[in-house]
């Protein structure tokens, strides 16, 4: 189980490391919120390609539908922002699942692994007093091995859940910033819309 851990652990690392983009998510953010007050879309669109990652695709799919539906005078204010809201969400839609995939693995092995260490610690017990009710003088060896295979088996467990618990928690929270930081870039590509005539 703790292979296992840390394996979906490093899976993660490299992929939300990956969504998360080239560069400082804030100044990215903040670039992206200058760029579309002053209806700089092409600009703002390349700022998302230099980026990469989940948060630009994200704002690169509301700036373009923010630049196709701009000058459409066929839609009022009110549908404009229904428009880039809803590319926003379908955007957002796709990239949370990569985000968030394979976490609860992650969860889950942190969960079982006391539980898989105290069977084992249980197995080991057993074996233990299988060498104590020995007939004659109980075999000493075969005593010690239980015993130290009971206490391996506990902290191996042990470990694999706190690194679990620590990994689930920690990339729980970097996805949740990219999701943070999705919604603030949505949101004023929104307002840009509100604020235009």
């Amino acid at each position: 189980i703790f292979l296992i851990v840390v394996t979906f652990s490093v899976e993660r690392l490299i992929t939300i490391s990956k969504a998360k983009g080239k560069g400082n998510t804030t100044d990215f953010v903040i670039k992206i919120k200058s760029l579309v007050a002053a209806h700089q879309y092409d600009e703002a669109i390349a700022a998302c390609d230099k980026q990469k990652g989940s948060l630009a695709n994200v704002v690169r799919a509301g700036v373009e539908k923010l630049k196709h539906i701009q000058n459409d005078s066929s839609m009022d204010k009110e549908t404009k922002v229904a428009a880039i809201q809803k590319e926003i969400e379908e955007a957002t839609a796709l990239e949370l699942p990569m985000l968030s995939q394979n976490l609860v693995i992650i969860s889950t092995c942190a969960s079982i692994a006391t539980l898989w260490g105290l069977i084992g610690t249980v197995l080991g017990m057993i074996r233990s007093f299988a060498a104590l009710a020995s007939a004659g003088s109980p075999d000493t060896s075969a005593l010690s091995q239980g015993i130290s295979e009971a206490l391996i088996n506990t902290a191996l467990g042990i470990t694999a859940s706190v690194v679990g618990i620590i990994m689930y928690n920690y990339f729980s929270t970097r996805v949740d910033a990219i999701t943070y930081s999705m919604d603030e870039a949505g949101f004023t590509i929104v307002q840009s819309v509100n604020a235009s005539k």
